[in-house]
């Protein structure tokens, strides 16, 4: 008899249940999987309890399996119902007025994080939404550059009977950063929970109004700031930067895996390639691939994540963000449009998210093993 490997049927399983973007699909639908020899038992937790759901998603699994497995034997399929009381809840306070906030990270620094970070918040208020962006990277600030407010300075207003920060606005984005406070010729010299410190006091000592969605640029690699973000609020989700090269790649799978640890489990909604090729302009059609080709998508196929798509290097991309007008608001250039399709794609990533996936936890890491 011969035996089918366990983790060969549980990726191929995955993929099954990805494709049917079902949302009566619990997040974590496969509670349990055994293989004895070539025959597979599954458990999954569902939250539509009809015979005839049942029967679709049986007949679905079971069709893909023995069409993968040729060899399969029976196929077992216990179904268990989710309740809505067991829906996680969310623990601790939201940002009032914010409904959603997701993070932007990158397994390394200079792969453009900051700068899609920009030009994606532009995009999402061009789509219509209200938007905000805090500049997490409190040792190396840009987001008051990008944005053109050098000279800016948070006005203090009255809420709820205490005093906060009205964050600044240019292009549709409200935008605080740890450089409004600082000397720009001032290297932030600070341990980790001072830095800290300062992040809570950017995300709760603010008055952001109402805000569809709240972007977090985050510093490179995984850290204190990055604890301390999941500490202090629910993350809707998080997308992560990064150029096709490598060596970017292998701190890529590291950041993924940050988020994705079960004492955090943040949704990644998606990566991004940065710098993914190059086409002078006077040849235009051709494309070289200075950093390598596809390494980003070729991950995200391999990790089970959603590839938002890919960035050309643009020489007008630098020269914005330098002026201090994002990329993006070019009218109708391909730079301007490769910008406008990823927003599109995050806006619609985060909405199947909230539909499919209860309410992120924040993350009490005191209490995890792992984290510290």
């Amino acid at each position: 008899m011969s035996s089918i490997k366990k983790d060969l049927v549980l990726a191929e399983l995955k993929k099954i249940l990805a494709n049917l973007r079902d949302k009566d699909l619990s997040s974590n639908a496969i509670k349990n999987l055994l293989v004895f020899g070539n025959e597979i038992e599954i458990d999954l937790i569902i939250k539509n309890p009809t015979l005839q759901y049942k029967k679709k998603v049986e007949d679905v699994i079971t069709k893909s399996l023995i069409e993968i497995f040729t060899d399969c034997g029976k196929i077992k399929i216990n179904f268990n119902i989710l309740k809505k009381e067991d829906l996680p809840k969310i623990k601790g306070d939201q940002i009032p007025g914010v409904k959603n906030i997701f993070a932007i990270a990158s397994g390394k620094g200079g792969v453009g994080k900051s700068t899609v970070t920009a030009n994606i918040a532009v995009a999402l208020s061009e789509l219509g939404h209200k938007v905000g962006v805090i500049d997490a990277d409190i040792y190396g600030p840009s987001m008051h550059l990008m944005f053109d407010l050098v000279d800016a300075v948070p006005r203090a207003v009255e809420f709820e009977g205490k005093r906060r920060m009205s964050p600044p606005e240019n292009y549709g984005v409200k935008v605080l950063s740890i450089g409004f406070f600082t000397d720009a010729q001032q290297a932030v010299v600070w341990r980790g929970p001072m830095a800290s410190k300062a992040l809570n006091q950017l995300l709760w000592d603010a008055h952001w109004g109402e805000i569809d969605y709240l972007l977090v640029d985050l510093p490179p690699g995984t850290g204190d700031i990055h604890l301390s973000l999941v500490q202090s609020i629910p993350l809707t989700g998080a997308v992560v930067v990064s150029t096709p090269q490598d060596i970017a790649l292998a701190d890529v799978k590291k950041g993924v895996n940050m988020f994705q640890m079960p004492s955090i489990d943040v949704p990644v909604i998606g990566l991004i390639e940065n710098m993914s090729y190059f086409s002078p302009k006077e040849l235009p059609e051709n494309k070289y691939y200075i950093f390598g080709k596809s390494g980003v998508k070729n991950l995200s196929e391999k990790m089970n994540i959603e590839f938002l798509g890919e960035i050309p290097i643009v020489q007008s991309v630098r020269e914005a963000a330098d002026a201090g007008r994002p990329a993006v608001l070019q009218d109708n250039t391909p730079i301007s449009n490769t910008f406008m399709n990823l927003a599109s794609k995050i806006d619609h990533q985060i909405k199947k998210r909230n539909v499919n996936l209860p309410p992120t936890k924040k993350v009490d890491i005191t209490h995890k093993k792992g984290c510290s």
